[in-house]
């Protein structure tokens, strides 16, 4: 029959989705994983390493007005350990509730910085997250800030080689701004003030003062460079790369593949900000919302290394004999939290930096999608419940009961239709034997009877489509957010935003070997506790309704809960446990409907006939 086909249809491309999904993005995903958690480890070795004499430094030099500073020519230096790097200059240490690192005096750079409450595994004790790391180490990634003369002009300016001076001791703290200062020797003395809070956010005050015999034409700029293509996480439906939201041109996001094939582009604009954005990291320039910017994005090729950088250059500035001229920049470095960064949606609440300093929507740092308008209230949601109970994994729980309430109404229709369906299926079965060839009397006939009994007939499939937008949100929620990364269940569960840990295949821990590093399949061997409940309660849910006619259909039916298993088992716990609850509450919802409606739930039933063996039919 032609709807038979369409059912068979419809799973069968239903799940040629999911192993495409698995095979071009949890798998490749997986191994990008890995590749991200041993580059994380090299990053926080300590040991110690050959320091050459003269540090490599391939950041920012001058360069004329049209531009800011760019990456010079690198030399063959080797690779210097991360400690060592960091000890080879002089340096005022950072040290905050959220950061630790330090400024080095050596080009004023911020180039060391470690996110103290974010570690790399779900270990208390593994290594802080590094977000910034110095010139010469493996992955080096920095902000830089200062002045850029006008063309023609030999005025002796501050660059990566200069040595600045700390005025007065102690380090960066909230509480606690440091000052640097720079004389060229030529009548031009540079001041650096550096403030912090207690979250992310560096302010950074430049003054130049000229005592000299001429005036001096100099361009502030900005700068945040990083060296090398990073590990990604390879999903399409997350930016990662640099990013910003440039005035009337709204928002721009280049991958790190899109900015090599285009090398460079540039922005003149007003009320804007950029940076780079990894998938919970953020690094961000937030210069003044009214300065006029030349704003930059760039890819080259430095020696062997690519290099990606994002920078703007301000107007002009030209200091008088005796006068002074200053610039201020800010600089956002850490994590992308919605409370820090700010959500701007109605009746959100998350004010974060997008409101207290006026940005033009910084929010969208975070990665919210197309759909942010269902992203968001699911987020939202969410934290709401998080903050009253505390577990994210009860958030979802009963945000999932919110949901169903929220679309009662729309699947009682749903369910009291599928119920009327099932109390004229005699009539259908009659109609076959009726009309067996002549299918198209078989839908006339069909469609009357739906038309007296008032019966939608895709009315089935309203539930289902009301999961796909919930369930992609969710998705997209655990999938971001900083938030849901390492956010424990109960149990075996610690971190909702990774699958299920354990592993059937394993005997949950008994067998000491890990499946899924075997070829081809081992990927699909990754079968957790939660998938297998997930699993049991849609099996539940398939077997709520009667058993299908049609042998190829009931095949299909009986697999689908099984496929549908391994297929989730490498999807985040969270979202797995979602689903599980999910089918749970429906088959409930829809027992109660069907009892209402004067049809009899044939869960039990058709559970005890798949267990009890068929009885041979007797022999006339």
């Amino acid at each position: 029959m032609s709807d038979n086909r369409n059912t068979i249809l419809a799973i069968i491309l239903s799940g040629l989705v999911l192993i495409a999904w698995q095979y071009f993005y949890n798998i490749p995903q997986m191994e990008k994983q890995r590749a991200q958690s041993q580059l994380q480890s090299e990053l926080t070795k300590q040991a110690p390493a050959p320091t050459p004499a003269n540090p490599p430094q391939t950041g920012a030099a001058p360069a004329p007005a049209a531009n800011a500073p760019a990456a010079p020519a690198a030399s063959a230096a080797p690779v210097v350990d991360r400690a060592a790097a960091i000890a080879a200059t002089p340096r005022v240490k950072i040290d905050t509730p959220r950061l630790s690192g330090s400024i080095s005096l050596k080009g004023a750079r911020v180039d060391d910085l470690s996110l103290v409450q974010f570690r790399d595994t779900v270990d208390p004790n593994s290594p802080a997250i590094v977000l910034y790391s110095p010139s010469g180490t493996a992955a080096p990634y920095y902000a830089e800030f200062g002045w850029v003369p006008a063309t023609g002009s030999t005025a002796r300016l501050p660059d990566q080689n200069t040595m600045w001076q700390q005025e007065g001791s102690g380090n960066l703290t909230p509480s606690s701004p440091v000052t640097l200062k720079y004389d060229n020797g030529e009548g031009l003395t540079f001041r650096r003030t550096i403030a912090i809070d207690d979250r992310y956010l560096f302010t950074i005050k430049d003054e130049v003062t000229n005592v000299g015999s001429a005036p001096v034409t100099l361009y502030p700029f900005a700068l945040i460079s990083r060296h090398g293509t990073p590990q990604v996480s390879g999903y399409y439906i997350l930016h990662e790369g640099l990013i910003g939201y440039l005035g009337d041109q709204g928002l721009q996001e280049y991958a790190y593949k899109k900015i090599d094939d285009a090398k460079q582009v540039a922005f003149s604009v007003t009320n804007g900000w950029l940076g780079i954005t990894d998938k919970y990291w953020a690094s961000a320039l937030l210069p003044d919302i009214n300065a006029h910017l030349q704003a930059r994005f760039s890819s080259n090729l430095v020696g062997t290394v690519r290099t990606y950088q994002t920078d703007y250059l301000q107007d002009a500035q030209t200091i008088a004999i005796g006068g002074t001229g200053s610039a201020n920049a800010r600089l956002f470095a850490g994590a992308k939290e919605a409370s820090v960064v700010g959500i701007n949606f109605p009746l959100a609440g998350f004010g974060g930096y997008n409101k207290q300093l006026s940005l033009n929507h910084f929010d969208l740092l975070i990665d919210w999608g197309w759909f942010y308008f269902i992203t968001k209230p699911m987020f939202l949601a969410l934290d709401f419940f998080y903050r009253l109970f505390g577990n994210f994994g009860i958030a979802i729980l009963l945000v999932t009961v919110l949901v169903k309430l929220l679309f009662f109404p729309l699947a009682n229709k749903s369910y009291a239709s599928m119920a009327k369906m099932k109390s004229v299926q005699p009539q259908l079965q009659a109609l076959k034997e009726r009309y067996p060839d002549d299918r198209v009397k078989q839908q006339q006939e069909m469609m009357e009877i739906y038309k007296k009994e008032k019966i939608n007939p895709i009315a089935g499939c309203l539930p289902v489509a009301l999961q796909i937008p919930v369930f992609f949100s969710l998705y997209k929620v655990l999938f971001v957010t900083i938030e849901m990364r390492h956010a424990p269940f109960y149990g075996w569960i610690k971190d909702l935003s990774a699958p299920d840990p354990t592993n059937l295949f394993t005997l949950f821990g008994l067998l000491h070997f890990d499946p899924t590093q075997l070829p081809l399949f081992g990927h699909y061997l990754a079968l957790g506790i939660w998938p297998i409940i997930m699993g049991i309660t849609m099996w539940f849910q398939m077997k709520l309704n009667p058993t299908p006619p049609d042998p190829t259909q009931k095949m299909i039916f009986d697999w689908m809960p099984l496929i549908f298993t391994f297929m989730l088992a490498g999807f985040p716990a969270g979202l797995v446990i979602y689903w599980a609850w999910n089918n749970l509450l429906s088959v409930l919802q829809q027992s109660f409907i069907m009892r209402r409606n004067g049809v009899k739930v044939e869960l039990f039933d058709n559970l005890k006939s798949t267990f009890m063996p068929k009885k041979a039919e007797s022999k006339t």
